[in-house]
């Protein structure tokens, strides 16, 4: 088997079905540019429909390839400027050391991680550590593969409280066309999703999710069906009778549009449905 997915990887392919081609109340604009340099930008605007408030970043991002370093530079309209350093396969192939620092200078506040990455056949193991004034807190992580089988655990352990504050087990399945993901927050929040691939056109997903001493279960059906080279349209409805439909179409190289609306199946007649505006730039 390849290397496995990392802990917050197990079940994406689902949560994609779920998630990507949907901006519901949101006018969004994404551009991605590169210079002859070799530093990359990423620029990205949104506008809440709802609340008219307006949130961008601004990220550039430099890759020195011989040393297996990566800068980045983040900047939000909160006012705060991010700096990651990465290194990755120098020290041993399948390590990457991540060092991650904020700050805020409206309050002066800060904040860093180290994260350490490591990953080979069968296993992906992970470790960060989250710095506070308080008490440092350890985030870990381990996926272990084999032949098509993963079993993985997270944990967050509170320096400060010297206390576990989080513990999660998944166990899953995966194939070329088809995944199986179950998992246990807490001991409390139980889930579990299906994704598979029923041809080179269609993809579908289904989770479930449910709360200890709660009655109901959450549910919830998507899908994506490509309907040629530069469109596809994705739907989605769950148990709380929201549908969700989103269309992508490539205009051209480089530019994309999506749009997506979120219906209320209980009050179609009461308003309150959302519309999502999106475009993405590439050069």
């Amino acid at each position: 088997m390849a290397v496995p997915p990392s802990y917050a990887d197990l079940g994406k392919s689902a949560k994609d079905i779920f998630n990507k081609g949907y901006g519901f109340g949101l006018v969004k604009l994404d551009v991605k540019t590169k210079s002859t340099s070799g530093v990359e930008f990423k620029t990205s605007g949104s506008s809440n429909t709802d609340t008219s408030k307006v949130n961008g970043t601004l990220e550039t991002k430099y890759k020195w390839g011989e040393y297996g370093l990566t800068f980045t530079e983040k900047w939000t309209t909160d006012n705060t400027l991010g700096t990651e350093v990465c290194v990755e396969d120098q020290i041993t192939k399948g390590l990457k050391l991540t060092f991650d620092t904020t700050f805020s200078p409206n309050t002066g506040k800060k904040s860093g991680k180290v994260k350490t990455a490591y990953k080979r056949e069968y296993l992906n193991l992970g470790v960060d550590l989250d710095f506070d004034f308080a008490g440092p807190a350890i985030h870990g992580a381990a996926v272990a593969g084999y032949e098509g089988w993963l079993a993985g655990y997270q944990m967050t352990f509170d320096t400060a409280k010297s206390k576990m504050t989080q513990s999660n087990f998944a166990v899953g399945y995966k194939t070329g066309d088809f995944q199986l993901h179950t998992n246990v927050n807490d001991g409390s929040e139980f889930g579990g999703s299906i994704y598979q691939k029923v041809n080179d056109k269609l993809e579908t997903a289904v989770n479930l999710a449910w709360t200890a001493g709660s009655n109901g279960t959450r549910f919830g059906i998507a899908a994506k069906y490509q309907l040629d080279s530069s469109a596809s349209i994705s739907a989605k409805v769950n148990n709380a009778s929201l549908v969700g439909i989103g269309y992508a179409q490539t205009l051209r190289p480089g530019m994309k549009l999506i749009l997506s609306a979120l219906v209320d199946g209980k009050s179609i007649n009461a308003g309150g449905h959302k519309l999502g505006l999106g475009l993405e730039l590439e050069a």
